[in-house]
């Protein structure tokens, strides 16, 4: 199964969340793979602790041998590195990316990934991180994913993005993936005792929106989980923000999704 993180919005704790989930999925042992898609690496950084500017196998070198019909199925493999946390693979991001996109677009590569993945039979789960802006690699994410997780960090510019995402990513189904689905709308970053938090959600849900019962709340112990590289339920594995990451990983496994 292909899930893809997306929103628009930057800042949204699209990469924390596929990170800390890609990892309870693998502690659970299922074998999970991260797919990085956003040039600024920030998925990359946190499950690999280093920089892979100058590490041949990441996703621009896989797109720039699409471009040039050089990538063979068997060969696949040279893209996918495995992470320090067992059962927990990556395909890493790369600032290339950004420079190479425009060649890719032009060229119609949009179902590139989506072709790729289907080969890697070797995954139980794969999590697709995205960049913040609806771009050929987002697109190319959607085709190639069969569920979509939507972060929501209540205010109001969130807010008014979510409506545009929403539509974005019915188009893509209409027009591209009939089996893609929109399995929840995380609320992040959740601080339970203000208000206007509070407020927002209950109209997104009057709204009838697939908004998740479970939230994930504000804690600057996430900060030290990206500065030590180590997603949150490996660092702190009974901190009540790695708990609700679990119970997020429950609530999805209980749907069926």
């Amino acid at each position: 199964m292909k899930r893809v993180i997306f929103n628009q919005k930057g800042g949204v704790g699209k990469s924390t969340i596929t990170c800390n989930l890609a990892a309870i999925s693998a502690a659970s042992g299922a074998r999970t793979l991260v797919v990085d898609l956003d040039p600024q690496g920030n998925s990359t950084q946190y499950l690999w602790g280093a920089s892979f500017e100058d590490t041949e196998g990441t996703l621009a070198d896989f797109f720039d041998q699409m471009l040039s019909f050089r990538l063979k199925n068997k060969e696949l493999d040279e893209f996918v590195h495995e992470t320090r946390f067992p059962g927990l693979s990556l395909m890493a991001a790369h600032r290339e990316l950004e420079t190479i996109q425009g060649k890719l677009e032009s060229r119609y590569k949009i179902y590139k990934l989506r072709d790729a993945l289907s080969e890697l039979d070797a995954y139980d789960l794969i999590y697709i991180d995205t960049p913040p802006a609806m771009n050929f690699y987002t697109r190319s994410a959607l085709i190639a994913a069969d569920r979509c997780l939507i972060p929501f960090d209540c205010d109001d510019f969130s807010r008014r993005a979510l409506y545009d995402l929403l539509d974005n990513v019915r188009e893509i189904k209409e027009d591209h993936n009939p089996d893609l689905a929109v399995e929840g709308i995380i609320v992040n970053q959740f601080q339970a005792r203000a208000s206007l938090p509070r407020k927002v959600v209950d109209e997104l849900i009057a709204e009838r929106l697939p908004v998740l019962d479970t939230f994930l709340s504000a804690s600057v112990k996430i900060r030290e989980s990206h500065e030590q590289a180590t997603p949150l339920v490996h660092l702190a594995p009974k901190h009540k923000l790695s708990e609700e990451f679990r119970a997020l990983h429950r609530l999805l496994q209980a749907n069926g999704l």
